[in-house]
């Protein structure tokens, strides 16, 4: 039965046109390794099938060639996916890809959306911590998404155990710094946050990067309101984010490896995630 436009939002597989466009440029080739016998495309496509399946390495579903025998072993697959994350490859395709939203004029960056997430994690590693608050042992990270749901600037990852608050300010200066590789202007551009970024140490960093704050106030307890001028806040605002980011982060529950971490290693895991946030921002690419 053929999926309806909804569900093929997102892509599972790259075809030749679109890998060539997106991903190919940003790739690193080997030169002394002797040649695969399957095309980039290929073993990108299988480092894809693994993330929407969640399955393990050794439980790749791999095709069979005219011998009946696996056309490639798992191993290289995960070999090529090392070396793609250890150069820094699937944090480039991500930026391409908000530059080729940017170039569509696809991004809405008049409002952009901010929140944190956070992620159970099967085994240990590193950059681990219990949440008190969600009462599971992960990590997080902070992302933001503009007014149509397009990831705009890599993640700020966390333990679990952090507060969310501080990470804002390590975020920003990311989402200055692709605003600036893609030409994005972000003069006057509205954050919109929830309370638990409401502090003056964030309203001032906004401020100061030319952004307007537009953050639920939290009355931390109080049993009135804190005088002294009221700091800016639009409801209607406000109310767009459970459309916008946290509809991202819906759709990242769509990758099966996300929904828990297995990596002890966490910039495995973060590649993951890369990965997964490109596919949001090709998917809206590609019907747009």
């Amino acid at each position: 039965m053929a999926e309806s436009p909804q569900q093929q939002r997102i892509p599972r597989k790259l075809s030749f046109e679109q890998f060539q466009q997106f991903v190919l440029p940003h790739l690193t080739v080997g030169s002394r390794d002797p040649a695969p016998k399957l095309t980039l495309l290929v073993i990108f496509n299988y480092i894809l099938r693994l993330l929407y399946l969640g399955c393990q390495w050794k439980e790749l579903p791999i095709e069979k060639g005219q011998d009946g025998r696996p056309e490639i072993h798992y191993s290289r697959i995960y070999s090529a996916f090392r070396k793609w994350q250890a150069d820094g490859c699937f944090d480039a395709v991500f930026a391409g890809s908000v530059l080729k939203l940017h170039q569509a004029n696809l991004l809405d960056t008049t409002v952009i959306h901010g929140d944190g997430t956070t992620t159970s994690a099967k085994k240990g590693g590193d950059n681990i911590g219990f949440s008190g608050h969600k009462k599971v042992k992960g990590d997080k990270i902070v992302a933001f998404c503009d007014r149509n749901c397009n990831v705009i600037a890599p993640f700020v990852s966390a333990p679990g155990n952090r507060n969310e608050s501080p990470l804002l300010r390590e975020a920003l200066p990311l989402v200055s710094r692709i605003a600036l590789a893609v030409g994005l202007d972000l003069h006057g551009t509205i954050v919109s946050l929830d309370g638990v970024y409401d502090c003056r140490r964030n309203r001032k960093a906004i401020f100061n990067r030319g952004m307007v704050p537009n953050i639920n106030a939290n009355p931390c307890g109080r049993r009135s309101s804190k005088r002294g001028r009221k700091p800016l806040f639009t409801p209607a605002i406000f109310r767009e984010r459970f459309n916008t980011i946290e509809r991202v982060f819906g759709w990242e529950d769509k990758f099966r490896r996300l929904l828990r971490r297995f990596e002890r290693l966490s910039q495995l895991h973060y590649a993951f995630k890369a990965m997964a946030y490109t596919m949001i921002n090709l998917g809206h690419f590609c019907q747009g």
